[in-house]
């Protein structure tokens, strides 16, 4: 009984987390040449790691704030696990997602007969862990630590499939985001422990009054520029290379996990190093912020342009991630908007692009131009591209809604009436290159010989994407329990 409660209490529960996808790594590793086996240790890992985060869950909301000192490589910097209400949501968010992108992700792998499965879900579990090391860090210095890693454990996968396009898309992921964390990020992490003597997440910021404005400003430069998973322009090209990648890693790594790892990044930064209303204050924001509606305006418009389904949602990508950077530099609200929109896009996204990998399984189609009339073979995916689409627009019966009416709520505190144009403007932008392809799926003629023979995905696919699309519906009528949690992290 005594050694059950202590392996339940929260210290130990998190790093209980974080070990397990590593043992089903090794396990998948060792099962590879019985693909049942392999998968069904896939999917318990998953579930049982979702099922732990909920007591974890649970105790962030009572107020308790988890702990751990894992390690201290340098005096007073600790690698240290600490739990919050941001990074329980990017938890959960990741946690919940494992499990339904491994069911997709095996109808996918075999509906596709794509090569070296096994080393895919390995490498999968791995990433998961080093994902969940980012949501559970205690400080900068471990958050930077497993944001580095997560580079280094996605790169196989998105040079899985050994092709000359796969390794120079590689070359671009590395050098992007290694580049961006070398240069700025490092540099930032350095200067803001010599300012503050400490890279603790402490509520209301570290570097209140230890730098005049325009250095802090420049600190500011360095940490939105350094966090490349964030895709902000000029420093986004690795997000499109990535799409390289198989549908499953597009869909949870590039769409939830390596890009909500750089904005979640970012809302950390704002909250516990900055503090909103020092970030409010510097000279800097307001032409930072400029900056972010510039990248979330020219990716939507480079969006329009993509035949490309994956190109085109890849773009739609680097717009959506410019509204939570836009809502880190905010305020309260605009954070509180960010940290929602880290879920209502997670959801959305994924169920866009699983509906782009049953399109490419089913009918091999990868061009937007070819999908005439094919909603009416496949109206099962279409329909759910199309809640995942209004979600991502932010039309109601869906979550996206919720989000975005936050950030555009901040834009009125902050009286920044540009801003609230570019995030109207970006969101007819979003109807204009998302619904005429369900629309054009569902009413456009097509050329029936083309489209004969053409059914839905494998089951397991449209398991996946029904919960997804669902999900978007559901997080309309029931987003009480996140905006606690991103309200709980504002407070």
């Amino acid at each position: 009984m005594i050694a059950s409660e202590m392996l339940m209490a929260p210290e130990i529960l998190m790093p209980v987390i974080l070990v397990l996808p590593v043992i089903a790594a090794i396990l998948i590793r060792v099962t590879g040449n019985n693909p049942n086996l392999r998968e069904t240790v896939t999917l318990i890992t998953s579930v049982i790691v979702f099922l732990l985060l909920i007591p974890l869950a649970a105790e962030v909301l009572s107020g308790g704030r988890p702990t751990l000192i894992l390690a201290e490589p340098f005096p007073g910097m600790p690698l240290q696990l600490t739990l919050e209400p941001l990074g329980m949501i990017f938890a959960l968010i990741a946690g919940f997602l494992w499990p339904i992108t491994s069911i997709y992700a095996i109808g996918y792998m075999r509906g596709h007969h794509e090569e070296n499965q096994t080393r895919f879900f390995m490498l999968f579990a791995l990433a998961i862990s080093v994902t969940l090391g980012v949501a559970f860090s205690g400080n900068l210095f471990t958050l930077f630590v497993f944001y580095e890693l997560l580079t280094l454990s996605t790169y196989p996968l998105v040079t899985h499939a050994g092709t000359e396009a796969a390794r120079k898309a590689g070359r671009v992921y590395l050098g992007i985001l290694i580049g961006t964390s070398v240069a700025f990020l490092l540099l930032a992490l350095i200067w803001t422990w010599f300012l503050a003597g400490t890279l603790d997440f402490i509520p209301g910021g570290i570097l209140e009054g230890t730098a005049s404005p325009a250095m802090l400003s420049v600190l500011l430069l360095l940490f939105f520029f350094g966090v490349g998973k964030a895709a902000l322009m000029p420093f986004h090209r690795w997000l499109p290379a990535a799409m390289v990648a198989p549908t499953p890693v597009s869909a949870l790594l590039h769409a939830v996990a390596v890009v909500k790892a750089g904005v979640f990044t970012l809302l950390k930064v704002s909250l516990y190093i900055f503090g909103p209303e020092l970030i409010l204050g510097l000279p800097v924001t307001e032409f930072l912020s400029y900056l972010v509606a510039a990248s979330i305006l020219l990716a939507s418009l480079v969006a329009m342009t993509k035949n490309n389904l994956k190109a085109r949602l890849a773009y739609s990508t680097i717009s959506q991630l410019g509204y939570i950077t836009l809502g880190a530099l905010l305020g309260v609200t605009g954070i509180l908007g960010g940290s929602l929109h880290i879920v209502m896009h997670a959801f959305g996204k994924i169920t866009l692009f699983f509906a782009a990998g049953a399109i490419l399984v089913a009918a091999h189609k990868t061009q937007i131009s070819q999908l005439d009339g094919l909603g009416r073979r496949m109206p099962v995916t279409f329909a759910a591209f199309t809640l995942g689409a209004l979600s991502i627009i932010g039309l109601p019966p869906t979550g996206g809604m919720w989000s975005k009416w936050y950030l555009l709520q901040a834009t009125l505190e902050t009286h920044q009436l540009v801003l609230l144009a570019t995030l109207l403007i970006s969101s007819l932008l979003n109807i204009a290159y998302l619904l005429p392809i369900p629309l054009r799926a569902f009413f456009a003629k097509g050329n029936t010989d083309q489209t004969a023979g053409i059914q839905e995905a494998p089951l397991l696919c449209l398991i996946a994407i029904s919960i997804t699309s669902v999900m978007c519906v559901a997080l309309f009528f029931f987003p009480q329990f996140w905006y606690e949690l991103a309200s709980m992290a504002v407070r």
